[in-house]
């Protein structure tokens, strides 16, 4: 259904059940009560541009809304992995050559980049996973890539050490502080479907890097997750099993106080202090005492993004719809739409526009026994909303 959001929510009790309430009320999932409403301020989605051969994953707006998004090389053809969309087609970015594929120069050109985002001072930076189709990270590979908007040059190459990118890492999402330390601190997920999960940090100054909250059960794939898409219970590989990819989607809070993020394979969100996770002296047991267990969210979501009104937004991939948490712990549906067809990353940008990837992520060979059932194109689309973006600069 195109349009504004629904009148009813179904949330998801377990793998197996479902529960039926009408928004407004409070559901309970166990022990938990979760609130919902609809959002007043409900718009119709609009189309930005339709993408008809690679599968985009990331998306973000810099301060002039420019538009870039970023395709991984999951297993299509992907000619660019970093693009900027420009009269609603994907370009080459910065240029074509860092984007070639070349094993030989994987450490200074781009593998497979996961995500794009502009940071507070208008840069953007590619979240480079050194994987190719999930396999092993390439040698040199994973970083984060630095360009200067206003030259389309590269300014910043971060690498990762061993024992910070491992070589089961997927280097998922990224946030920004640029407040702290001598040029600020980046904040990575590692959401692995094959190894440990946990946060990665990096003092944009000195390019150290440093993991936290380690294979902590915060940041792992609930235990036999099985999510509920397009009315189907979604496994992986055959036999069918559940999914397992952890911390994936991710947030800042407006103070930049707060980390919240999210495994792929969960309801459940979470916070932690960003004083304990830039303590590069603190240890991973005295970082993890500052988590917080923030609740349940109304389904499973890929993509987080705050704003700097103190709310949280969440895609919900279960019912191709988008949330957004209030101050109060509350969630409001902001719309509940078919295009958004595994609703992946989020982006707010500066005139309010919250921008979204829709990528059909549950319709691919792994999970429908080795059928592609994608229908193109692939979506970018937005969503008007009285948020203003974080920028801790």
């Amino acid at each position: 259904m195109h349009g504004a959001s629904t009148q009813k929510l179904t949330l998801s009790a377990g793998p197996t059940s479902r529960r039926h309430f009408v928004l407004g009320a409070t559901a309970m999932v166990g022990s938990l009560a979760v609130a919902f409403r609809v959002s007043n301020a409900a718009e119709q989605l609009e189309e930005v541009a339709q993408f008809n051969d690679s599968m985009p994953t990331g998306v973000t707006v810099s301060q002039e809304r420019r538009i870039f998004v970023n395709f991984p090389r999951w297993g299509d053809p992907v000619p660019f992995t970093v693009a900027e969309v420009r009269n609603g087609k994907a370009i080459a970015y910065p240029d074509q050559d860092v984007n070639r594929l070349d094993a030989a120069r994987a450490a200074d050109t781009f593998v497979s980049v996961q995500s794009v985002v502009v940071d507070p001072r208008n840069r953007l930076w590619a979240l480079d996973t050194g994987s190719i189709r999930f396999a092993p990270v390439v040698p040199g590979g994973a970083k984060l890539v630095g360009i200067d908007l206003a030259t389309n040059r590269i300014i910043h190459t971060i690498r990762f050490p061993a024992e910070v990118v491992l070589p089961t890492t997927y280097l998922n999402d990224v946030r920004f502080d640029l407040r702290h330390g001598n040029a600020g601190f980046a904040y990575l997920t590692d959401s692995s479907g094959a190894g440990p999960n946990g946060i990665i940090v990096v003092d944009l100054a000195t390019g150290r890097s440093w993991r936290r909250l380690h294979d902590h059960p915060s940041t792992k794939a609930e235990k036999d997750f099985v999510p509920v898409v397009d009315g189907q219970p979604l496994m992986r590989g055959q036999p069918p099993m559940p999914i397992t990819v952890g911390s994936d989607g991710i947030a800042i809070s407006a103070d930049g106080e707060r980390l919240y993020y999210c495994a792929l394979a969960s309801r459940r969100l979470y916070s932690v202090a960003t004083s304990a996770l830039r303590n590069a002296e603190m240890n991973d047991e005295q970082t993890a005492l500052t988590v917080r267990d923030e609740g349940l969210k109304p389904g499973a979501s890929d993509g987080l993004e705050s704003d700097a009104q103190g709310r949280l937004y969440a895609t919900d991939y279960e019912r191709n719809a988008i949330h957004r948490r209030r101050k109060n712990g509350d969630y409001e549906t902001l719309v509940e739409d078919s295009r958004l067809s595994w609703p992946d990353t989020l982006a707010l940008a500066s005139d309010g526009y919250l921008y979204v990837v829709a990528n059909q992520v549950h319709r691919q060979p792994l999970f429908q026994n080795g059928k592609d059932l994608r229908v193109r194109p692939f979506l970018l689309l937005r969503l008007k909303t009285d948020g203003t973006p974080v920028m801790l600069r």
